[in-house]
């Protein structure tokens, strides 16, 4: 199988490969299962006659780590490849938004796109999270001034976040009566011009906040809970003290088992629950992180393989089963 990764430009220009990046593992494992890796970004991605190409870098295994083929840049036309893993991180900008355009012009019969770039470009993070409303906190979805401080005034104590970044960046907490409330909310929203999510605060998110893991209708049961990190409100530093071992409650599956389906329905087949006090916080589609590594050591399993066991069979399934 012939495999094209679009990973993010910053895991790309510092080669952040290492044992942290759920793209090291699965990259890891089609290579010792024989198939064919190439790693690119959204803007080596390009139309010619009306076909999707992409320039590229073939990735190879050495001493139990990843590398690239710095000097020898390839172009293949997209539908070169097997399968096609839609990687890169928000910001969901239009840089982000004209890549997705690009593929659409990849013939599906003969190529497999995980996840689904149309429904990725249709579903926002944040905002489509309130598809599942019941099971979110209370919150409100706005660029209105006296929306956000109507709501504040409810609440006592929300959440503000943009809604095109991911890792918390932007993700500002705010408590009725902060003298700098005008500020955080002109600031926010761009002076009432641009949207955000507004979320009631929980109070139990001073310990973190839940990773639950989808792959197609199935909820993993692994389980990471994300820690603040360096005295701040979120989870915002990627390192072993911030990860740590979690499990989720037989309710807890139950009741995110609807929105697992109703995703994958949607070709979304990867991604990633925050959950804090069982109310999701958002959902994560575009480059969810898996946490291989602490996963592995906290439950001593090889979840890497379970993953591309599941990508190997959808992609079976998908292009070869009626051939």
């Amino acid at each position: 199988m012939k495999i094209l990764f679009v990973i993010d430009r910053v895991e790309l220009k510092y080669f952040e490969f290492n044992k942290l990046v759920t793209n090291f593992w699965l990259i890891k494992v089609f290579l010792e299962r024989g198939c064919e890796v190439f790693i690119s970004t959204i803007d080596m991605l390009k139309l010619k006659s009306a076909k999707a190409y992409s320039d590229c870098y073939r990735a190879f295994e050495k001493d139990d780590n990843i590398f690239f083929e710095k000097d020898n840049l390839q172009e293949f036309c997209v539908n070169d490849f097997d399968l096609v893993m839609f990687r890169p991180d928000p910001p969901v900008d239009l840089d982000y938004i004209n890549a997705t355009y690009i593929l659409d012009f990849v013939d599906k019969n003969k190529t497999f796109i995980m996840n689904d770039t149309v429904s990725v470009r249709n579903f926002n993070e944040k905002l489509h999270a309130v598809m599942f409303n019941n099971l979110m906190p209370e919150n409100i979805v706005t660029s209105s001034f006296n929306d956000i401080l109507s709501f504040l005034k409810d609440k006592n104590e929300i959440i503000i976040k943009p809604l095109n970044q991911c890792f918390g960046g932007g993700v500002m907490y705010l408590k009725e009566g902060d003298k700098n409330t005008a500020v955080i909310i002109n600031q926010m929203t761009n002076n009432g011009s641009k949207a955000v999510m507004v979320q009631k605060y929980i109070d139990k998110a001073v310990y973190g906040d839940k990773r639950v893991l989808f792959l197609g209708e199935n909820i993993l049961p692994y389980c990471v809970q994300k820690v603040p990190s360096n005295n701040d409100f979120k989870f915002c530093e990627h390192c072993d003290s911030n990860i740590k071992k979690a499990v989720l409650s037989d309710e807890e599956i139950e009741k995110f088992k609807p929105v697992a389906k109703k995703l994958n329905s949607m070709g979304i087949y990867m991604a990633g629950l925050d959950v804090i006090d069982g109310k999701i916080i958002e959902i994560n589609v575009t480059s969810p992180c898996y946490f291989i590594k602490e996963i592995n050591s906290h439950f001593g399993c090889n979840l890497q393989d379970e993953i591309v066991n599941y990508i190997l069979d959808k992609v079976n399934d998908s292009l070869y089963a009626l051939k």
